[in-house]
């Protein structure tokens, strides 16, 4: 397994400070191979320049191992969709042209459903109906909208890696729904970009789905979830979100020892990709630095 981090947290912390440090693939591949990580994941937040991607790769100082785009392809915007869906078919061909493994991404959610005679379904025996959308409702557009992407990402030799986050219009959310997702889906370029954090907040086992799903993780996020059980006991799961937080890895509920040791059972061979989204590591280019080389200090341990 090899220690890298998705881009996203410094490129946009750049942003926000106005700073030219970060803005471009090649100053953030070079602060990578300086503090000993081995691999990018690279966010929207930087230009699909392909010029500048392929120096990077030729220099071989780090290895580039996804890009990322996660949006909601099933928008009921149909302009909105159908962008999102030609940024997605973007990065699929440029990472085929570069020799790029993967691309990560989310499958969206149709809001409509949730509209008029769909609250009261028969079929969904709920009584959530009426709180949250329901991910099943959205298999088929889904299916059909992404069978023609999976045709793409075979023919570009790119593997589609759906992430598990339930916050960006998603339906890849739980071990059931990958499991009808890969049904209805049925290729070897098909798989998860695992990530155990949304689990924990979930109150799913973060664990067991490793081993259970293991031929299907091509990716793995490392991001750990800190939940405040005092602030749970006033607000329940439904009033806010306020009972938990991302964090670093080590800063939260998941054993990283087993959790490493699980995908080493399963013979996992890829990236180890931080995914910095703590807010005590925020505010300031050099607070963001300091939470991506704690994270990486703290997972080499077990690795």
């Amino acid at each position: 397994m090899r220690i890298g981090f998705l881009t996203n947290s410094l490129a946009e912390e750049a942003k926000r400070q106005k700073s030219q440090r970060f803005g471009t693939l090649e100053s953030i591949a070079e602060w990578a191979a300086e503090k000993g990580f081995a691999d990018l994941e690279c966010g929207p937040s930087l230009p699909l320049d392909e010029e500048m991607y392929a120096r990077v790769l030729d220099q071989g100082k780090i290895g580039i191992t996804a890009l990322i785009y996660c949006r909601n392809f099933l928008s009921t915007d149909q302009a909105e969709a159908g962008e999102h869906l030609a940024q997605l078919k973007k990065r699929i061909e440029f990472a085929g042209r570069l020799g790029i493994e993967k691309v990560v991404t989310s499958t969206g959610i149709d809001k409509s459903i949730e509209e008029g005679i769909y609250d009261r379904d028969p079929a969904v025996k709920d009584r959530g109906n009426m709180i949250r959308r329901i991910p099943v409702r959205s298999l088929d557009r889904f299916a059909d909208i992404f069978g023609p992407i999976v045709e793409l990402a075979e023919k570009c030799g790119v593997k589609l890696c759906f992430e598990n986050c339930p916050l960006m219009g998603n339906i890849a959310i739980s071990p059931a729904m990958w499991t009808l997702i890969f049904q209805r889906l049925d290729s070897k370029m098909v798989g998860l970009a695992y990530d155990p954090s949304h689990l924990v907040w979930e109150f799913m086992d973060p664990y067991g789905p490793v081993s259970e799903f293991g031929a299907r993780i091509f990716h793995f996020h490392a991001k750990d979830t800190a939940i405040d059980r005092e602030r749970l006991r006033k607000t329940g799961i439904l009033t806010d979100f306020s009972w938990w937080t991302y964090r670093i890895p080590g800063r939260g509920e998941i054993d990283w020892s087993r959790m490493l040791g699980e995908l080493k059972k399963i013979g996992y061979s890829g990236t180890v990709s931080i995914e910095h989204e703590d807010k005590d590591y925020e505010g300031t280019l050099e607070a963001v630095e300091r939470g991506i080389v704690a994270s990486r200090e703290f997972l080499s341990q077990y690795l």
